[in-house]
């Protein structure tokens, strides 16, 4: 597929002047096809939702296919995974590598984003270039990372300290390149929705002050201990930061126990704390998250399906010509378009597109049946062919026997399936039994072949091409799974049985494919099968805020290392050294953070401080984490810890939550609506639904060309064999499942803004629905 990114400066207003030549016309010159080429950017612009700004000359136009290249586009991600894994081989190190070695890898790294950028900057208008603030940035990370490779190699030669600071900046890369939009917009949603959620944070924070000084007048002269022997509730800080914690519910109810074991009534104070700062702030911050996010990114997603729409216009006034009064896109025309945008769906698939947009058959399209191709383009269509099973070719009467038919008809039936299913809740209480018991060992063998009854019955009753089609994940999985289980327990047994097996990995192994057999069920059930297959059209959108959070973690990780490094050690679980006791450091003794053996919870290399920061997500413990810190360094290390947990779980978790609950709502409820689209009508029209059983010819018939790929020509029962269905309802691309999300309220009228004016669009430039039980989501 000729994936270009984006689109120049849009005139949607030029003048409609129409295009000389006849509308059957079959070779385009020179110029026309820099045209069709220009247009091909646009549509493919459309389709991906790219809105990048490019010069629309010749030249400029093949310069920028090599930027969208998969291949470049690949190249870039390449450079920053490597840019980012660096940091596993510096100081400090899993494995350190000669310094000499890490900043020559890291140069070329730098040497290709500036590659990268300079090629950007040859396909972008100078003006646009140089107003794009990713673009500043980029070349400011570059500037700045280079500055401190020279200080810092400098120094390192002279034997003085030096701290590499600009390792933190190394995610600003993996944000800031043209591929990273997805990232880039959910972190400028996250910008736009700060406002809103710093006067909550303030208010919280003043609720949690407040509160702190009534537990300090409370409890400050009444000189209680904690469990250790540490004052209680003495210092005005320590008592803020543990009302903090307890908004957590981390060290609850440890840190009301001191002052519980005097009165019973001291509870109200910490009862009422909680109710108003953990249960009523914490869900209104989810209230405001949700509501100011999703105002921003349903602005997001207005300029996305107006850039679509301006950039489909664009498209339509280069392909158009003057039929009669109006102007149109032959079908010619479409045709050779959609083989540069879509090179690699077959031309029935093709065929099939131009039905749906031209339901009329004129032989052309209007404008508004042409804009709707980008869409049609994101919905994934199966191409599927009846085929002859192997054993009636070879065995006709064998298989078309009364016996064979009532063994597919068996194998069709739902008895079959409730059958197995049986089996499998069986076999589950069975591999859940000891698997030194003869018995077990028995009954293993027994499912084993009875699975794999299931499976060579599958395959006599379906065609095993079509068995094994692409989108069949679950026959996939559930063969590859019987088989590894079957090699895995053959395997198991001989070395048992040849003496001298010690090895237990081929024995966990089996377990683990055993246990995986039980996946089965979910694809049962149907109500199962809704819910992972929302979670499965999920996964993108996960990714991208997947992504968010690797660059905070880095950024963190990075920090902590430097300010933390060293500081803690572990020393292997059977280690004699009495330093273990106290994780390396006096001041750990006789501490939680040592008494609970988290030496391991430390900044001494890129994964462990990852590991610690996920732990710190989780929050379950993570003021004795901070405490151990601190305790190694100074008070001021709790700032780090605190900021962390405001950063990831106050806010990003938060976004986080929001947006998938909004894209779960789409998902969920268009699994159970099951919306039948354009195409599945169109398909269903035409007889050539993978449900009916003679369909119409007429279609294939037109589709039936020297260029097509139905399959072998002498087959006479092709055309008639030939099937579509939807792979599945939901759009595959990220920005898609966003339009998706808002389309209701998402259609632009026929004056779409300028590129400026999308640009700065705000969510107060649109007319705000009034909130009522029948519209709030």
């Amino acid at each position: 597929m000729w994936v270009a990114a984006a689109a120049g400066q849009l005139q949607v207003d030029k003048a409609e002047e129409p295009v000389s030549g006849d509308m059957g016309r079959a070779e385009l010159n020179l110029a026309d096809d820099e045209q069709l080429l220009l247009a091909v950017a646009y549509v493919s612009d459309a389709q991906y939702n790219r809105n990048i700004q490019f010069e629309t000359s010749p030249q400029a136009v093949r310069f920028y296919k090599l930027y969208n290249h998969w291949s470049t586009q690949g190249i870039t991600y390449f450079f920053i995974l490597v840019d980012l894994f660096l940091g596993l081989f510096e100081e400090p190190a899993v494995y350190l590598l000669p310094l000499w070695v890490t900043s020559t890898v890291e140069f070329i790294c730098l040497l290709m984003f500036s590659v990268r950028l300079l090629h950007f900057s040859k396909v972008t208008p100078t003006k646009v270039f140089w107003k794009d603030a990713k673009n500043i940035c980029v070349i400011v990370t570059i500037l700045l990372t280079l500055l401190d490779m020279i200080v810092y190699l400098a120094l390192a030669q002279n034997g003085y300290p030096a701290v590499r600071w600009s390792r933190v900046l190394r995610p600003l890369f993996c944000v800031n390149f043209t591929e990273s939009r997805q990232l880039r917009r959910a972190f400028r949603n996250i910008r736009n929705t700060l406002p809103e959620i710093t006067y909550v944070f303030v208010l919280f924070m003043f609720s949690v002050a407040v509160f702190s000084l009534m537990a300090l007048k409370l409890f400050a002269k009444r000189k209680l201990s904690t469990g250790e022997g540490a004052p209680y509730f003495s210092n005005y800080l320590d008592v803020f930061f543990n009302l903090y914690v307890l908004v957590t519910t981390a060290n609850s109810p440890d840190v009301m126990m001191p002052a519980y074991e005097v009165s019973w009534a001291y509870s109200i104070f910490f009862i009422v704390f909680v109710i108003v700062n953990t249960y009523v702030f914490m869900s209104l911050f989810l209230a405001v998250v949700y509501n100011d996010y999703k105002k921003h990114l349903k602005n997001e997603v207005r300029k996305l399906v107006y850039m679509k729409h301006r950039k489909m216009i664009e498209a339509f006034n280069i392909l158009k010509t003057k039929n009669g009064a109006e102007f149109v896109v032959p079908h010619s025309r479409w045709r050779q378009l959609v083989k540069l945008v879509a090179a690699d769906i077959p031309s029935s698939h093709r065929e099939l597109l131009w039905r749906v947009l031209d339901d009329e058959q004129k032989g052309y399209l209007g404008r508004e049946s042409f804009i709707g191709l980008a869409d049609l383009l994101n919905i994934q269509i199966v191409q599927m062919k009846d085929r002859v099973h192997p054993l009636e070719k070879c065995m006709p009467r064998v298989y078309r026997s009364t016996i064979s038919k009532l063994i597919c008809r068996m194998v069709a039936h739902r008895a079959f399936r409730y059958t197995y299913d049986v089996i499998i809740i069986i076999n589950a209480i069975f591999i859940a039994g000891d698997e030194m018991n003869p018995l077990i060992t028995k009954a293993e063998w027994a499912f084993l072949t009875l699975y794999l009854i299931e499976i060579l019955l599958k395959l006599y009753a379906h065609e095993p091409r079509a068995f094994f089609a692409k989108f069949q994940f679950w026959n996939w999985f559930d063969t590859i799974i019987i088989v590894a289980a079957l090699l895995g327990t053959i395997a198991n047994t001989a070395l048992k049985s040849s003496g001298g097996y010690s090895s237990q990995q081929i024995l966990d192994i089996v377990f683990i494919l055993r246990v995986l057999r039980l996946i089965r069920i979910i694809d049962s059930f149907h109500r199962f099968r809704v819910l992972l297959n929302t979670l499965v059209n999920l996964i993108p959108t996960m990714l991208t805020y997947a992504g968010l959070l690797v660059v905070v973690y880095y950024i963190f990780a990075v920090v902590g290392m430097e300010a933390f490094k060293g500081r803690i050690h572990f020393y292997g679980v059977n280690s004699s050294n009495p330093a273990a006791a106290y994780c390396g450091n006096p001041a750990l003794k006789g501490s939680q953070f040592a008494a609970l053996k988290y030496c391991r919870n430390n900044f001494n290399n890129l994964p462990s401080a990852i590991v610690l920061l996920i732990e710190l997500t989780v929050v379950n413990q993570w003021h004795v984490l901070a405490t151990g810190f601190v305790m190694v360094t100074h008070l001021t290390a709790r700032i780090f810890f605190v900021v962390f947990h405001i950063v990831v779980v106050i806010i990003l978790i938060n976004i986080f939550i929001a947006f998938v609950l909004e894209a779960f709502f789409v998902e969920h409820s268009l699994a159970r609506s099951a919306v039948e689209t354009a195409i599945e009508k169109k398909i269903q029209e035409l007889g050539m639904g993978d449900s009916v059983d003679h369909p119409v010819g007429s279609l294939v018939e037109v589709m039936e060309t020297s260029e097509n790929d139905l399959g072998n020509s002498d087959n006479s029962n092709l055309k008639s064999r030939l099937r579509f269905r939807i792979a599945s309802i939901r759009y595959k691309t990220v920005d898609a499942l966003l339009q998706h999300m808002f389309e209701g309220e998402l259609k632009p009228e026929d004056e779409i803004p300028t590129l400026e004016e999308i640009d700065n669009l705000t969510p107060d430039d649109f007319p705000q629905k009034p909130q009522t039980f029948d519209n709030v989501t």
